[in-house]
């Protein structure tokens, strides 16, 4: 019964965000402001989620910022996300094999 009750405040507490904004935005919004901020929000939540674990995901902080740096470049030239991935991966496990 326990797990019931912990399951339906769970559903009500993830619930109630979603409804929020449907009842209190009624029509469009016309701000260009507040609709790009919107739009950016799941971005920015996301890559404020994941970047902190990026650097904790090796056993050193060295190898994860190299690899950072490798990603982040590769995706300035706008290479292709997979591309980014697996060179980042590549060159912190290689770092890994090669120096430890």
């Amino acid at each position: 019964m326990y797990i019931i009750i912990c399951v339906i405040i769970m559903a009500v507490v993830t619930y109630i965000p979603r409804v929020i904004p449907l009842t209190i935005f009624n029509k469009k919004i016309e701000s260009v402001f507040i609709r790009s901020l919107l739009s950016y929000m799941p971005y920015s939540v996301l890559g404020a989620m994941t970047f902190p674990s990026i650097f904790y995901s090796t056993g050193s902080m060295l190898f994860s910022s190299i690899g950072t740096l490798v990603a982040v470049c590769l995706a300035y030239f706008e290479k292709n996300l997979l591309v980014v991935a697996v060179s980042s991966v590549l060159v912190i496990y290689g770092l890994n094999i090669f120096i430890l």
